[in-house]
C-alpha cells in the first residue's frame, strides 16, 4: 500500500475516450492513445489493501490486484507485468474487453467510486511490451506428447499457451483463415485493434504452438481420426449456436444474425473486402438485443454511416445505482452503463425519439413487415413488463431496412459433425457435458470455454482454457501438473 491515503486524497479517473466525431471516422480504439499512463500511478495508490481482497474472488482468474496495484504505485513495472502474468495470459485483452467485476468486488465500492482495476491491468499489460517484458517463454524441454486444440479464441489459446509451455506439442485448429476466434471477426476495432492479438500470436508461435487455419474439425479433418492422432483433444469452440427470433416475417430479407453482420465488416479493416455486402450505410437499423454484442452491432452501423439506427432491449432500463437489497456488494449489479457506442449513436442523434443512447427498453418485437420485394420495412414492437407480458395500448412500428439480431448464443455450433461424430454427451441446455475436471465421457477429450460452460465473459474464458491446461497436463503426466489452475469461483454461476 503505497499511499495509506491515496482512496481518501485522490478521485477515480477512468481512461478517456476520443471525442464522438473524430473517433466515428474511424476504426481505431475509442481510447485516447497514451492518456492513461500519467494517471494510472495515481489511480493504484487508491488500493486500500484490504484485509480481505473481494477482488480476487471476483475474478474468474484470481488475479493479483493489490500486488501489481502496489508495484504500479511504485513503478515497478517489470514485477507488476510479472504478477500480472502470472494469473492471466492476455491481460491486454481482458484490460480492453472485459466488464471488469473485480472492480465490483473492490472494497472501496462499497460507498466511494471502486480501484480502476481494468485501467491499471491495460496499463500494465502495455507497459510490459513496450519494455520487452514479455517475450516468449518456450519450454526448456519437450514431452514427447501431444495435444490437439479446436477453437482460437481466448480459452483455446490460453490452454495451447499453457500446455506448450508445459512441454507439449500443441496443434491448434480454427475454421476461419486467421486465428483468434471471436476476438478476430466477432470483437471490432475500436474495441480492441487487431495488432494486439498478433502479438500475442507471434508470441505463441515463438513458444512452439502450431496453428491450422482453415480447417474444420469433423469436415475438413475426420474427428475420429484427429482423436487418433493426438494423445489429447481440447475443444473450445465457443458457443456459436445462435438464438433465433421465431416471429412473423423472420423470413424477410434484410433481417440477419448479428454474428453474419460483424465478421464482414471485420473483413473490411482486414483488407478482405471492399465494403461489407451487409453495410448499413444510409440505411435504417434497428438491433434487436441490449447486450454487448448489440452494442458492437451499434457501434458499427454507426462507423458505417447508417440514416438512424435503434436498439432494442427486452429488459426495463435498470437505475443507475445498486440496488442494495436485490443486488447487494459484491454482486455484479445490474445497473444502467453508457458504453462508447451507445455514447457515439446519442451523441449524434441517428435515432430520433428514442432514448439518448438510442436504446428502447422493455421492448418486445412482435413481427416484421416487408415491401413487394420481399425485403424488410417495417418493425412492430410493443412495451413489455418485468414479466415479459405485453403491455396494451403500447404497440408501435418503426420503420426500418436492415435489422439485426443479438440475442446471444446456445451452445457449439453442431453443423460440423464434430459433437456427433465423437460421440460426445451434451447438457440440456446444448454445451457439452463435462465433469469436474473438465473432462467429457470420450477418454482423453476435455472441454472448456463457452462450447461448456455455455455464452460468458472473456475472462471466463482464458480462466477455463488455464483450468483445461493444468487438468490434460496431470492426464498425460500420470497425475501431476506443474501447471497453475485459476483460483476463481468454479462452483458458482458466471460472475455476470
Amino acid at each position: 500500500m503505497a499511499d495509506p491515503k491515496g482512496f481518501l486524497t485522490t478521485p477515480r479517473e477512468e481512461w478517456p475516450r476520443r471525442p464522438v466525431a473524430e473517433r466515428v471516422r474511424d476504426w481505431d480504439e475509442v481510447l485516447v492513445p497514451g492518456a492513461l499512463l500519467p494517471v494510472i500511478g495515481g489511480q493504484a495508490d487508491r488500493c486500500m489493501d484490504c484485509g480481505v481482497p473481494f477482488c480476487h474472488d471476483a475474478c474468474p482468474l484470481g488475479n493479483l490486484i493489490p500486488e501489481w496495484n502496489e508495484l504500479v504505485s511504485r513503478e515497478d513495472w517489470r514485477a507488476a507485468a510479472e504478477r500480472l502474468h502470472a494469473t492471466n495470459n492476455f491481460p491486454e485483452f481482458t484490460g480492453r474487453l472485459c466488464p471488469a467485476p473485480c472492480e465490483t468486488g473492490c472494497v472501496l465500492a462499497i460507498n466511494q467510486p471502486a480501484v480502476t482495476i481494468k485501467n491499471v491491468e491495460c496499463a500494465i499489460a502495455d507497459r510490459a511490451w513496450e519494455e520487452g517484458f514479455a517475450p516468449p517463454a518456450p519450454p526448456d524441454r519437450l514431452s514427447g506428447r501431444t495435444v490437439a486444440v479446436i477453437g482460437s479464441g481466448p480459452a483455446g489459446l490460453a490452454a495451447a499457451q499453457q500446455l506448450t509451455r508445459a512441454g507439449h506439442t500443441v496443434a491448434v485448429y480454427e475454421r476461419d483463415d486467421r486465428v483468434g476466434g471471436l476476438m478476430r471477426y466477432g470483437i471490432p476495432g475500436f474495441k480492441m485493434e487487431k495488432h494486439h492479438l498478433e502479438r500475442r500470436l507471434a508470441q505463441m508461435r515463438a513458444e512452439g504452438t502450431k496453428f491450422r487455419t482453415s480447417t474444420t474439425v469433423g469436415r475438413d479433418v475426420d474427428a475420429e481420426e484427429l482423436r487418433a492422432r493426438y494423445d489429447a483433444v481440447v475443444i473450445a469452440t465457443g458457443a456459436a449456436a445462435w438464438r433465433e427470433l421465431p416471429v412473423p416475417g423472420r423470413e424477410l430479407a434484410g433481417i440477419h444474425q448479428a454474428m453474419e453482420y460483424l465478421p464482414l465488416a471485420n473483413r473490411v479493416c482486414e483488407g478482405d473486402l471492399e465494403s461489407s455486402p451487409l453495410s448499413a450505410a444510409g440505411r435504417h437499423v434497428v438491433i434487436i438485443g441490449g447486450g454487448d454484442t448489440g452494442a458492437d452491432c451499434l457501434g458499427t452501423v454507426v462507423r458505417e454511416g447508417a440514416a438512424t439506427v435503434t436498439q432494442l432491449d427486452i429488459y426495463a432500463r435498470p437505475g443507475t445505482s445498486r440496488d442494495e437489497d436485490e443486488e447487494p456488494w459484491p454482486t455484479y449489479p445490474k445497473v444502467y452503463r453508457m458504453s462508447a457506442a451507445h455514447e457515439e449513436a446519442g451523441a449524434l442523434r441517428l435515432a430520433p425519439g428514442a432514448e439518448v443512447d438510442a436504446r428502447v427498453f422493455a421492448a418486445s418485437t412482435l413481427r416484421f413487415a416487408g415491401d413487394a420485394e420481399g425485403r424488410v420495412c417495417r418493425l412492430d414492437l410493443v412495451e413489455v413488463d418485468s414479466r415479459r407480458r405485453a403491455v396494451a395500448g403500447t404497440e408501435r412500428s418503426l420503420r426500418t431496412d436492415l435489422v439485426l439480431l443479438a440475442l446471444g448464443f446456445s451452445g457449439p455450433d453442431r453443423g460440423d459433425g464434430l459433437i456427433a461424430r465423437l460421440g460426445l454427451e451434451t447438457e440440456p441446455r446444448g454445451t457439452i457435458a463435462r465433469d469436474a475436471g473438465f473432462a467429457t465421457n470420450v477418454p482423453g477429450v476435455f472441454a472448456a470455454g463457452d462450447a461448456a460452460r455455455g455464452q460468458s465473459l472473456i475472462v471466463w474464458a482464458i480462466a477455463e482454457g488455464r483450468a483445461v491446461a493444468a487438468a490434460v497436463d496431470g492426464h498425460l503426466t500420470g497425475g501431476e501438473t506443474r501447471l497453475p489452475a485459476p483460483v476463481g469461483p468454479y462452483d458458482r454461476p458466471m460472475a455476470v
